[in-house]
């Protein structure tokens, strides 16, 4: 992958909490995945009462810690897109799937 829009989109995001989700889309240029081993966490996610991001966006994954994905190369997500919804922290990535 060569450029941002090379990376897999976010398809759907259905944390409502998330500033940056407006009717299950997500407005953030680009999120990224982090966590802790079998929690692959949206670390995008800030839970604040003002709506953030841009107007006219499709958000796609812009770094994945979580090397212990089967979607993981090199640290980039090789997935066709993800999706984001609660787990076990306020977001988590719901196409993660360990190796």
């Amino acid at each position: 992958m060569s450029t941002l829009m090379d990376m897999p989109a976010v398809a759907e995001c259905s944390v409502a909490g998330c500033s940056y989700n407006d009717h299950s889309h997500c407005h953030a240029a680009a999120v990224n995945i982090g966590g802790t081993t079998g929690d692959a966490q949206c670390t995008t996610f800030f839970p604040l009462g003002t709506k953030g991001g841009l107007d006219k966006v499709i958000t796609h994954v812009g770094a994945c810690q979580r090397a212990e994905c089967v979607h993981n190369s090199s640290l980039e997500c090789s997935a066709e897109s993800i999706r984001v919804g609660a787990g076990h922290e306020e977001a988590d990535c719901l196409t993660f799937s360990p190796r």
